[in-house]
């Protein structure tokens, strides 16, 4: 059984003071040499054994091209060295061949750590974190994120928008189409709303574009016009971060707040038909974080008082965050807004409408009364049809109902029901297809003057007997132009 050197110098100590053994002997019962006698005996604690003298690595001639490694500190974060490379470029450069990749991993794992304190020193400045005191209702911290969700069945990238009061720590998040103007001010808008207040001194932001036209000398911006108007609406100062990895350090409150938000909140991607359902749910997510608890601080991060009552009230009115365009309606009924496609009512074709756009919606206006109102469309020429707009029309041409994508999409969203497909069916045994299709549009236009339930009998088919609709005279219109 191994024998520890402190367990043998307790023994030949112990053995001297109980029987007065000599060196000789003592060398002679616990079978060691006479100087570790003597050691033993000058000290109870052994001597620590001597290091051999360390072997000269293999890479020792070229080390210092290894060493020259410290050019990483400043190269693109894609385009550093690797291992492999480091190899390559020594056995081509140096034709040095006499080390393995294990060898040389060992070397750089080793000294990369000590490169960068080597590359700094002797200099005045150094990296790190100063912690920040924050008053009550002075500032806050503004960030965008995408991230993915299922909207309406289909896998979509939408953005997360976040304002975080830096004192209490209470945030407020809202999910838009995209990073727009519009959806950055709207986002503003339900964040200030939330708490009551505009933070008293100023808002941290990253050089977003919805904001920031230009970056300028220092912090000098050149902001666009829209949010330098909503900027002075609500009274408050904008502090813009530094550019790159450097400015993100300077409002990492809502960076740390934002990722940590989606891990709790967003995953699994959620399933939604619409943005309006998801953000029903993060304002109940918001209330419910109200009873988190950030560390070091006394109270909740929903019942600061101190906070809500050192924010700057609200304006009287809200901003109107919406931009008013006036598009013409072509032939085929719809409207081109940022090479998007919308319908309209059929009534409004060749003459210019009032439209409406906001971040997660389009309305088309008749007057001072919203005659559509579309889900805002982010990719290019994709369209958003609404059947009831287009009945009018397929009154003169029925032929066109069946291909129309109009009916494609409402029966994608459950507009179109299979209680229609079988009056449909039930209609075209009765008269012909041409006529049918044209009382099954009868009851379409009943739709907008009655509830479903009203069209609907019993035992589940609609009164195709009862609707006696008939083709519309060319000089009065067409037959739903009356009902609107």
């Amino acid at each position: 059984m191994h024998r520890s050197r402190e367990w043998l110098f307790e023994k030949i100590r112990r053995a001297r003071r109980e029987q007065g053994l000599s060196g000789r002997e003592l060398a002679a019962r616990f079978k060691v040499s006479r100087n570790t006698v003597r050691k033993a005996l000058e000290s109870p604690v052994p001597p620590r054994r001597k290091a051999p003298p360390p072997r000269q690595s293999v890479l020792e001639p070229v080390k210092g091209f290894i060493d020259a490694l410290r050019e990483d500190l400043d190269a693109p974060a894609k385009q550093k060295h690797t291992i492999p490379r480091v190899s390559e470029r020594l056995a081509a450069e140096h034709d040095f061949e006499l080390a393995g990749r294990t060898t040389a991993w060992e070397y750089v794992r080793s000294r990369r750590p000590e490169i960068r304190p080597e590359a700094l020193e002797g200099r005045r400045h150094l990296e790190g974190m100063v912690p920040q005191a924050k008053r009550p209702g002075e500032e806050a911290e503004v960030g965008f994120a995408g991230f993915w969700l299922d909207l309406a069945g289909q896998r979509r990238k939408c953005v997360l928008f976040t304002l975080r009061l830096s004192y209490s720590g209470k945030a407020v998040y809202r999910v838009y189409a995209t990073a727009s103007q519009v959806a950055f001010r709207e986002g503003h808008l339900e964040a200030f709303t939330e708490p009551g207040g505009v933070p008293s001194v100023h808002i941290r932001y990253d050089n977003l574009k919805p904001v920031v036209k230009q970056v300028l000398f220092g912090r000098s911006r050149l902001e666009s016009a829209r949010w330098a108007s909503f900027k002075s609406w609500y009274q408050f100062s904008a502090f813009y971060c530094a550019p790159g990895e450097d400015g993100a350090h300077e409002k990492g409150g809502v960076e740390h707040e934002g990722g940590r938000f989606r891990r709790k909140h967003l995953v699994p991607p959620p399933a939604v038909d619409s943005l309006a359902e998801l953000n029903e749910r993060l304002t109940a997510s918001d209330i419910a974080e109200d009873a988190r608890r950030i560390h070091g601080r006394p109270t909740s991060i929903g019942f600061d008082e101190a906070e809500r009552e050192r924010l700057r009230p609200l304006p009287t009115d809200d901003y109107d965050c919406g931009i008013d365009l006036t598009p013409t309606v072509a032939r085929s009924s719809r409207i081109t807004v940022r090479q998007c496609y919308y319908w309209v009512p059929a009534k409004f074709i060749g003459t210019k409408v009032r439209v409406k756009l906001r971040a997660n919606e389009l309305w088309v206006f008749d007057g001072r009364k919203v005659a559509a109102r579309h889900p805002r469309l982010t990719r290019r020429y994709t369209y958003h049809d609404i059947l009831d707009h287009y009945l009018e029309i397929l009154l003169d041409r029925p032929g066109a109902f069946a291909g129309a994508s109009a009916l494609a999409q409402a029966r994608a969203e459950g507009g179109f029901t299979k209680v229609h497909e079988a009056f449909r069916a039930a209609a075209k045994t009765k008269a012909d297809d041409r006529e049918g299709t044209r009382m099954l549009i009868g009851v379409l236009l009943l739709h907008r003057q009655l509830p479903p339930e009203a069209l609907v009998t019993a035992d589940g088919d609609l009164p195709a007997d009862r609707i006696g609709l008939h083709r519309p005279r060319r000089d009065r219109g067409p037959q739903g132009d009356r009902g609107r």
